[in-house]
């Protein structure tokens, strides 16, 4: 006689799309391999009918499923435990599925721990029945039983021979109740990856069904909420609008959550004495392992504010890619990165493309937020992209994949946000990189989460990327521009597309429109400027105003070295300091990098010449009164 559940009358009606599809086919199907989301709850009509849904792991969904077209018991096998029966002995109708157990499986002494061989025995007395009992044999962990799938020892192939020919060979069973017609009695494998079992088993084998379960959609999350807020004392969402909008916040937070890491959130909050309303910031918490929020902070507001005086201190002669960038910062600052979507809520805390001419300040107005919103500069993360101009690059970022050398040691960018995820991420001269790494740039700005090669899945939502890039300088020259400059390379010869003398709005127009054209017509990645939207940031060349104001800045920061190392005071006669400003800053094409190149080779290497050779004296004054080239070597005259 087997237990009969009278909710599922309908055929499951509004259980998992997962079961129900495993409860249609097994009138044809005599194994199923279950992958994906394993270690999830699930949600499960109500036993009698009425009233909430409930949340039930994965062995017991398919206890009641299976007991409900007949089965009497489950057997349950897995590395750790052993064998086990299903439902136990003390649970509703143990001793029922213990006598049917033992009419197939026999008495068992010290079958506990079965091993392979024993375990074939009971998949046999299982799949193949001499009685009409229906049953289920699961094999949890089943990724753990072979060393390799592919290099299998010869205890391991003969298992899963066995197990091939045993899903050919099983018999369907007929019982009284629900469903008389002849059924097979499923063998179920639980692996974490489908590739975990020797690949010749489910080939070309129709006998056995592979189903992936995947992680909850927005509405499964949506009810789980509803159910979960009955730990804060609501009853029905449904009567009171603040709670229901509570509840669709905390679904939204949720995605790319388990339910069942929505119920670790539930009682997280409660520890925390947080408020069903507040369920958000216990979503961070629970997804970044972190308590303190840089982005909570009451100062920040103000540190910003200020910012607008400090940061065009610090990256001179760039007015408007400053006040945008500050804009974008402000909106993060807010939350409100992404507010014109209907779930922006995981996305990264601000995106910024940084764009135009070498040296004018891109890595530096990305320092100076960082210093900005988190007070450290130690929270900038920077990442020559022109290193990862290789296919197989990508691994540096997120790390290998199994079986891969390295697999374990993680991604440098996966294990560094995962170690703090409150920082700026630069990714220098993005068009550097191959465009299959470029790929893994859409799921965090659309998702703000990246999983690495171990499995692990990181979030992005604190974080600020910027992306620089150089794109827009130089453009493809037509036909004609190249043969009347005489290169005969066609349309490969490349002519600048921004000088200095441009207004900045036609600059701004010409770079805009060649990092369009970039991704859309070179890379064929068009979603992924879309994902960047009106991010671009773009800087002017530097002028004379502002190449002066660098070099004295750069020269001020030289002197300043000079009597921190050394207790010397450095100056520098009118003249002498009028002619090295009027060298540093005679070419501007490499910006402010530019100027500082200069001054090292026209200052600073001279100076260094000229110290090594005194005795120095700590708190000695020392005046360059003259500086001179003389055959292409600079002399500085001290005294």
């Amino acid at each position: 006689m087997s237990i009969e559940s009278p909710t599922l009358g309908g055929r499951l009606q509004g259980w998992p799309p997962f079961i129900r599809e495993l409860d249609a086919t097994l009138s044809v199907h005599s194994q199923y391999v279950l992958s994906g989301n394993l270690h999830d709850s699930f949600l499960a009509p109500p036993p009698e009918g009425a009233g909430p849904a409930r949340l039930l792991p994965l062995r017991a969904l398919l206890c009641e499923t299976l007991r409900s077209s007949g089965a009497s018991f489950l057997a349950v096998y897995d590395p750790v435990d052993g064998l086990q029966i299903v439902p136990g002995a003390g649970e509703d109708g143990g001793d029922e599925a213990a006598r049917a157990a033992e009419r197939l499986l026999g008495k068992r002494k010290g079958d506990d721990k079965p091993s392979l061989e024993g375990l074939t025995r009971f998949l046999a007395a299982v799949a193949r029945p001499e009685e009409n009992v229906r049953a289920a044999f699961v094999i949890d962990s089943a990724s753990r039983i072979a060393r390799t799938p592919t290099d299998l020892e010869p205890a391991e192939r003969d298992f899963f021979r066995f197990c091939a020919k045993l899903s050919r060979s099983a018999r369907p069973v007929r019982v009284t109740g629900a469903r008389p017609k002849p059924l097979y009695n499923p063998v179920i494998w639980l692996v974490e990856r489908p590739g975990d079992l020797p690949p010749w088993l489910t080939a070309d084998n129709e006998n056995i069904r592979e189903i992936t379960i995947p992680r909850p959609h927005l509405g499964d999350r949506q009810e789980t909420a509803r159910l979960l807020a009955r730990a804060f004392g609501v009853a029905d969402v449904g009567a009171d609008e603040v709670a229901a909008a509570a509840c669709d916040a905390f679904a939204e937070q949720a995605d790319g959550l388990t339910l069942q890491s929505m119920i670790e959130v539930t009682r997280l909050a409660k520890e925390r004495n947080v408020d069903l309303a507040d369920l958000p910031d216990a979503v961070r918490t629970y997804k970044l392992g972190v308590l303190d929020n840089p982005w909570s902070r009451g100062h920040l507001r103000r540190r910003v504010l200020e910012g607008e005086k400090r940061v065009p201190e610090r990256v001179i002669g760039q007015p408007q890619a400053v006040t945008k960038t500050l804009d974008i910062l402000k909106r993060a600052v807010l939350g409100l990165s992404g507010a014109q979507a209907t779930r922006s809520g995981s996305r990264p805390r601000g995106v910024l493309f940084f764009a135009g001419p070498t040296g004018t300040g891109k890595t530096e107005l990305a320092k100076s937020i960082t210093e900005l919103v988190f007070g450290d500069e130690s929270a900038y993360l920077r990442f020559d992209m022109s290193e990862f101009s290789g296919e197989g690059s990508g691994d540096r970022l997120i790390g290998s994949p199994p079986g891969y050398v390295g697999h374990e040691a993680g991604g440098e960018l996966t294990n560094a946000v995962r170690e703090d995820p409150f920082r700026v991420i630069l990714f220098d001269e993005i068009e550097k990189a191959h465009p299959r790494i470029l790929d893994k740039f859409l799921q965090i700005l659309e998702d703000g989460r990246l999983t690495d090669g171990r499995g692990n899945t990181v979030h992005f939502s604190e974080a600020i990327l910027v992306f620089t890039s150089n794109l827009g300088m130089y453009v493809p020259g037509s036909d004609l521009t190249a043969r009347d400059a005489g290169t005969g390379y066609g349309s490969a010869h490349r002519v600048q597309n921004i000088t200095p003398e441009m207004a900045y709005d036609e600059i701004e127009q010409r770079i805009k429109a060649a990092v369009a054209e970039h991704f859309t017509e070179v890379l064929n990645r068009p979603e992924l400027l879309n994902r960047f939207g009106d991010n671009v940031v773009v800087f002017d060349f530097i002028s004379a105003e502002a190449a002066h104001k660098i070099f004295d800045l750069q020269f001020a920061n030289i002197c300043r070295r000079v009597t921190d190392e050394h207790r010397l005071v450095l100056t520098v006669k009118g003249d002498a300091l009028q002619t090295l400003r009027d060298w540093c800053t005679a070419e501007l094409d490499k910006g402010g990098r530019g100027i500082g190149m200069r001054l090292e080779s026209l200052f600073v290497n001279p100076l260094a010449r000229a110290l090594f050779d005194r005795e120095l004296v700590p708190d000695e004054r020392i005046t360059v009164s003259g500086i001179r080239r003389e055959g292409g070597i600079v002399h500085l005259d001290l005294r």
